[in-house]
């Protein structure tokens, strides 16, 4: 084990960073990285800026594995690692946050410009700022502090920035990992700091499955004064959404791995229909978000949303179309005593001084599609739950303090 002398350098040398990793981070804010799903450009102007200031910084050995995507100006989806090469050169401690944002959304919510970022408070407000720029800097200059204080760490680290995390991943890890020559290994340590909680004691090890589904309601549009020679498409989808409601009921087995516990089914957005009060619509499409405890199959789920549609079709008259938006079912959870959670628990109560255990959560992060390939990876953050909000931002103090709990673990045998 490192002596406690070593990690105080290397702590001193984070703080001393703090000027440079508030700058890092309102740069990146500023280049905006929506992918082309949400309908933005990706992210290739931030995955060059930000492989050009690492070099600055001193990090030298890259690898892409991007991927090509039509619907980007730029054609290829950015996917890359840095590496540092350690006594143990086959064994990495892996740190991957990704490059995408969400859309801002309604900009009369943000105080200022989301892509401006700004320090008020001890916080440095901005979209991305939390969701996922926070861990990157806080990783990257872990792993810088090691390289100024001379320090050969125990094992090889690895940094790697995907794309694509806020949609579906196919662009991103799930490309990345079909790759020849990817670079995981399953004894390697590997942590995706995309989730956690305000006070840093969660390391996620299961997730719940994930379906989303997409319900257009196809009627007969016609003069809301003579709704009998129509049929209300936006009357028979509001009738769905309460009947989906049994589905909660019908898979309502609990897990206290899980918060919340139980599986949720929860109709969230609305595309347009009409333009105008008086048109009845003849169309009308919401989306439902299911997260499901693992022990049931996303098939049935579907099966039975089918089940309660074709009912909702004959009492309205009209016709029902679902689509799958996305469809993962959840892989086997990490262990709780893996390597990774337990370099995780030591790290975090050195740094932090509470006691961090391993749990599940209904959220989805790409530590899935490691674990559907065996690979045991580990989510934590310690971070204040804004992302995908209006004023998004990221404690100052958490981003030092998260630098410190990965440069703990760069340090562990």
């Amino acid at each position: 084990m490192f002596s406690e002398d070593v990690f105080k350098k290397v702590t001193k040398r984070i703080d001393s960073y703090r000027r440079e990793m508030i700058d890092l981070q309102i740069a990146l804010t500023a280049i905006n990285a929506v992918g082309p799903d949400n309908g933005g450009p990706g992210e290739m102007d931030k995955a060059r800026f930000l492989e050009e200031r690492l070099r600055e910084l001193g990090f030298d050995n890259f690898r892409h594995f991007d991927a090509p995507d039509k619907n980007v100006p730029a054609g290829i989806r950015p996917n890359f690692i840095t590496t540092i090469e350690g006594k143990n050169k086959k064994r990495f401690v892996w740190i991957l946050t990704h490059l995408d944002v969400v859309p801002p959304g309604e900009l009369k919510l943000w105080s200022r410009d989301p892509y401006e970022a700004y320090v008020k408070n001890g916080r440095i407000y901005g979209r991305g700022t939390e969701d996922n720029q926070q861990d990157m800097v806080a990783s990257i200059f872990a792993a810088k502090a090691l390289m100024d204080e001379q320090i050969i760490p125990p094992h090889s680290i690895g940094l790697a920035f995907v794309s694509d995390e806020e949609t579906s991943s196919k662009y991103g890890l799930a490309h990345m990992l079909k790759c020849p020559q990817q670079p995981f290994g399953k004894k390697d340590l590997i942590i995706v700091p995309d989730g956690g909680n305000p006070q840093g004691t969660l390391i996620e090890i299961a997730e719940k499955s994930m379906l989303w589904l997409r319900f257009k309601t196809k009627g007969k549009q016609c003069h809301a004064s003579v709704p009998q020679l129509g049929k209300n498409a936006f009357a028979a989808a509001s009738y769905l959404v309460t009947r989906l409601e049994s589905l909660k009921t019908r898979f309502a087995k609990t897990d206290r791995l899980f918060y919340p516990p139980m599986s949720t089914f929860e109709p969230t957005k609305k595309e347009p229909n009409v333009g105008n009060v008086n048109t009845i619509p003849g169309e009308d499409v919401f989306y439902l978000d299911c997260r499901v405890l693992p022990q049931y199959r996303l098939e049935d789920v579907l099966k039975e949303a089918k089940i309660i549609a074709r009912a909702v079709e004959q009492k309205f008259k009209v016709k029902l179309e679902i689509s799958i938006v996305q469809k993962l079912q959840a892989p086997l959870p990490t262990a709780a005593d893996a390597p990774v959670v337990k370099a995780l628990h030591q790290a975090v109560a050195r740094v932090y001084h509470v006691n961090a255990k391993p749990g599940g959560v209904g959220g989805g992060t790409v530590a899935a599609f490691f674990r559907k390939k065996n690979y045991p990876a580990a989510v934590w953050s310690k971070f204040n739950i804004t992302a995908h909000q209006p004023d998004e931002n990221c404690a100052i103090a958490n981003m030092l303090g998260n630098a410190k709990v990965f440069a703990h673990i760069f340090l562990q045998e």
